[in-house]
């Protein structure tokens, strides 16, 4: 048993706004695997949230559910402080989502599937465009704008699905390991683009295995285990501990094992 199913509950700091992403809870199995396990989650509104975990904790399935492509076993999710009901397009508007593994149409050019998912959204033709144009050049992708996203690098695909995430200006937005596998400039990129929208009143909840971001640009972070939140900081608390968000993380998880014996051979 890890220290994790032994941690104590740490209370929350106080809230100063409302709750824009809520669960009450949550819980998700597959079978008999339990991904997420009676999840309690509030994030309050403008606030940029990072939800942090080992492989196989439950983050990716938690941003499933919380942006309707998973139905939940049992609880409650609400989000704006409404039921999500991920039938309804009205939360389609309101939220943008980044998956792991964004699905782009790579036989588009990368201006073509900005326009195209604006006007999925509903946009005008020229209000598409000009807004994709404006994104595009926000993200650093104007000069390859008419190459196929076939073409396109892993950052590049990052910073376009993004884009296709802000197109229709969302005030939640959800990303999943937006920095994975991605150059340090890209990644810097995306983060003044994330902390730009929290500055401007959106709400940011992202999962990164990337400690060392998460402490530099989060004003919150949870940490879930086996499904189960196991501890929350705000970046008073962080900045106030004795070490770094990523001995906290060990201590939480049960990082501390001896390093493994290696077989002679290698």
């Amino acid at each position: 048993m890890s220290s994790a199913d032994n941690a104590p509950p740490v209370p929350r700091p106080p809230q100063t706004s409302p709750a824009a992403i809520q669960t009450r809870s949550l819980v998700k199995r597959f079978g008999d695997t339990v991904a997420v396990d009676g999840l309690d989650l509030s994030v309050p509104a403008g606030s940029f949230y990072g939800l942090l975990g080992p492989n196989g904790a439950g983050k990716s399935t938690t941003v499933s559910l919380l942006t309707g492509t998973r139905r939940p076993t049992a609880g409650e999710i609400l989000l704006e402080g409404r039921p999500l009901d991920p039938d309804d397009p009205a939360f389609k508007h309101r939220i943008g989502v980044v998956p792991e593994e964004p699905p782009l149409f790579e036989r588009l050019r990368g201006d073509e599937m900005l326009v195209f998912t604006a006007r999925m959204f509903g946009l005008g033709r020229d209000r598409a465009v000009a807004r994709a144009a404006e994104l595009l050049d926000l993200l650093g992708l104007t000069a390859q704008s008419k190459n196929l996203v076939a073409d396109y690098s892993r950052g590049m695909r990052k910073k376009l699905s993004i884009a296709c995430a802000l197109i229709h200006a969302p005030r939640l937005l959800f990303f999943d390991e937006p920095f994975e596998g991605v150059d340090a400039l890209s990644a810097d990129t995306i983060r003044r683009v994330l902390t730009g929208l929290t500055a401007r009143g959106a709400t940011v909840l992202l999962t990164t295995h990337i400690l060392d971001v998460a402490e530099r640009i989060c004003d919150r972070v949870g940490i879930i285990h086996h499904g189960r939140l196991v501890r929350e900081m705000d970046s008073e608390e962080i900045a106030a501990a004795p070490g770094s968000l990523e001995d906290l993380f060990r201590e939480v998880v049960g990082g501390d094992e001896p390093p493994p014996t290696l077989p002679q051979w290698l």
